[in-house]
């Protein structure tokens, strides 16, 4: 008998055991749903989390340098007191980087704060106002979806003019085109030339979708005079990004008369310092999880073992006749691992049923999907955990004596 024949055999062998103990088996199934809903739940949700990280700040370019005052993973109270002791980016500096930077392809000076917005009666009490130049749309690689960004000439002469993000231009206009309107940022009147696409995001805001963007000399002139300031500079390409990074810093050196072997008093900061930290949180999640999940599928495999010491001692005679007639001890191995599998396999496709629905009401708290991915894992682990708790039960069957074995009663 060759192995298909044997792996046949035991298939239609274990769901006739099963079909014959629907109750046992139903029930001993219990502890790996639970096991299997709590791996994919875990995994959908940490999936879901990762995409949309990986979706916002991927929309900005990972070949974008930004430069600041202080570095955006700050680990202790001393760090930040040392940050708040680094001089303020200045437009001076934006400018000496505008001349002398050769592997930039865009540059922008950026300004933000949070003010008032109205359009009639509707409006928003705290909106993030970003106050920037016209190449900010490709530094931050933003689309726009209605009308167009402003030019170098509205920015450089500060024209009352802005850019809103998709949410909150639905918000003020609900549904109606919001260009050519006019609205009022802290009391302040703007034109609307155009609406941002829809980015998303990760974490409360979604990216820019709820702020409005306006001309840098006119943020300067009405919102706020002498605002902190960072700069943004797209390297001319990904492979030139540590060489753009390097001329940067020398510039920036030279620009403020730091001394040879002092430490930076700026920071440059990039994306993959958010991608360090976010992977190292979710890894912590997902170590938590796996043990939370190991604890509940160790207690389900506890219960498949069991189930299947009683399966081998109930049909201990059946185990004898099968050997009296020439069944090898790997036949009868493979009969309760395949049975011990499908049980499991079984407590996966209802977990799978039930971890749908429960992912569709996590979407309206937190970005989660099932990808086939996680199917695929879950159902793997079923099979996995059923091979593993019915080894030992399965061993015990394949090496029993078939003259013992015939005596059974």
């Amino acid at each position: 008998m060759n192995f298909v024949t044997e792996l046949r055999e035991g298939l239609l062998i274990s769901w006739s055991a099963i079909r014959a103990n629907k109750l046992r088996s139903v029930l001993t199934t219990l502890g790996i749903v639970i096991g299997i809903v709590t791996v994919t739940l875990m995994g959908t949700a940490i999936e879901g989390l990762n995409n949309s990280f990986l979706k916002s700040i991927s929309s900005i370019g990972a070949d974008v340098l930004y430069l600041d005052q202080r570095s955006w993973l700050i680990q202790s109270h001393q760090e930040w007191v040392n940050a708040m002791k680094n001089p303020k980016i200045m437009p001076g500096e934006f400018d000496a980087l505008q001349r002398q930077m050769t592997l930039a392809s865009a540059m922008t000076l950026v300004a933000q704060d949070n003010d008032s917005v109205k359009y009639q009666k509707r409006g928003s009490s705290s909106a993030p106002v970003i106050g920037t130049t016209e190449q900010y749309q490709i530094t931050s690689g933003l689309t726009v979806d209605q009308g167009r960004f402003f030019n170098s000439a509205e920015c450089n002469g500060g024209r009352p003019v802005c850019v809103l993000g998709a949410d909150l231009a639905t918000n003020l206009f609900q549904g109606a085109s919001p260009l050519g309107e006019r609205i009022y940022v802290d009391r302040m009147p703007l034109e609307v030339i155009g609406v941002l696409e829809k980015q998303g995001g990760f974490g409360e805001g979604g990216g820019t979708d709820n702020t409005v963007i306006m001309p840098l000399a006119q943020f300067t002139a009405e919102i706020w005079e002498n605002p902190p300031y960072d700069i943004q500079v797209k390297a001319k390409s990904l492979a030139q990004l540590d060489d753009a990074k390097e001329e940067l810093r020398a510039i920036l050196r030279r620009n403020r008369h730091i001394p040879p072997g002092d430490p930076d008093n700026f920071a440059i900061n990039q994306q993959d310092q958010f991608l360090k930290l976010f992977h190292k949180v979710a890894g912590t999640i997902a170590a938590v999880g796996l043990f939370i999940t190991g604890l509940s599928l160790f207690v389900g495999g506890i219960g498949i073992m069991n189930i299947m010491f009683v399966s081998v001692a109930e049909r201990t005679r059946e185990i004898g006749v099968r050997k009296a007639i020439g069944a090898k001890r790997r036949t009868i191995l493979l009969q309760f691992l395949i049975e011990a599998a499908c049980i499991c396999v079984i407590g996966g496709v209802i977990a799978l049923l039930i971890a749908w629905p429960a992912t569709v009401l996590m979407r309206k708290a937190m970005p989660a999907t099932m990808s086939p991915l996680i199917v695929g894992i879950a159902l793997l682990v079923s099979a996995v955990t059923g091979v593993l708790s019915g080894f030992f039960p399965a061993w015990r069957a394949a090496r029993m004596n078939p003259v013992d074995a015939l005596r059974n009663e």
